[in-house]
């Protein structure tokens, strides 16, 4: 959902979500944890942790959502052991290999966002492919958040800003929420209304940080192992319970005028 306000105000914005269908962000957090609480090797969190993407994606379209971003893999989880970040490069391989052609026929559009240049060009390749076979369908748009990091997304939107002007492309008078948001990597993607994140912590780890200026946050006490459809729907639940007035006022804040008698 854009978060561009419009003449409308907050309720003009809500329906818009209605318009597009629902687009959850999903921060998959907790693997690791969930492993070490079983004295298993943080290779088999991971492992589980795409079983449930996979529970996850099945159930998005049931759920009303027609835009699912996850984050997937950080630009600062470089900083992780080399071991760990080629197991998780593996089971990258695994899922598009193994998954691809499901989601194609299931009607699941992928789209890869982040940094691609300093990626190996077998990943790359895999990247390119997923988002070429699967560019026609329109069921369920899968955002996969891989090698990002907003406050990088954020930086680069504002360079690209800062050439067109250099280069008398563009007058920098005209630039604006719309301008900036065109050269982010989810330009054409509504912002998403329910942002989700599992294992208990509760901060975007930079994800999403311009998108997110209005969403809701959904924090959950489980590792994302563990994530399952009901987990999905009580997330769900509670998004749609909630009033969102995006700095306007809500109904129940309204006061009532009684008539002259």
């Amino acid at each position: 959902m854009s978060e561009k306000q419009t003449s409308g105000g907050g309720a003009d914005q809500a329906d818009a979500a209605d318009a597009h269908g629902l687009h959850v962000g999903i921060i998959m957090d907790g693997n690791g944890r969930w492993a070490a609480a079983r004295s298993l090797p943080r290779f088999e969190g991971h492992r589980r942790g795409v079983e449930a993407l996979r529970r996850t994606v099945r159930a998005a379209t049931d759920l009303g959502v027609r835009y699912l971003t996850v984050y997937s893999f950080s630009s600062e989880n470089w900083a992780r052991p080399p071991q760990e970040i080629a197991e998780l490069m593996g089971l990258l391989k695994l899922f598009i290999r193994n998954d691809l052609l499901t989601l194609q026929e299931s009607g699941v559009r992928i789209r890869v966002i982040g940094e691609r240049d300093n990626l190996k060009p077998d990943i790359v390749a895999l990247l390119d492919e997923a988002e070429q076979r699967t560019r026609h369908n329109d069921k369920l748009h899968l955002i996969v958040a891989f090698n990002y990091g907003a406050r990088q997304e954020i930086t680069e939107a504002a360079r690209a800003l800062a050439r067109e002007a250099a280069a008398g492309r563009l007058n920098p008078d005209d630039i604006d929420e719309a301008a900036f948001t065109a050269r982010l990597h989810t330009s054409g993607i509504p912002d998403p209304d329910l942002i989700i994140r599992t294992s208990g912590e509760m901060r975007l780890s930079n994800f999403l940080m311009w998108q997110a200026a209005y969403s809701e946050l959904v924090f959950l006490p489980i590792y994302w192992p563990d994530f399952d459809r009901q987990s999905f729907e009580q997330a769900i639940e509670s998004f749609r319970a909630r009033e969102r007035r995006f700095g306007g006022v809500g109904a129940a804040c309204v006061p009532k005028v009684k008539s002259a008698s």
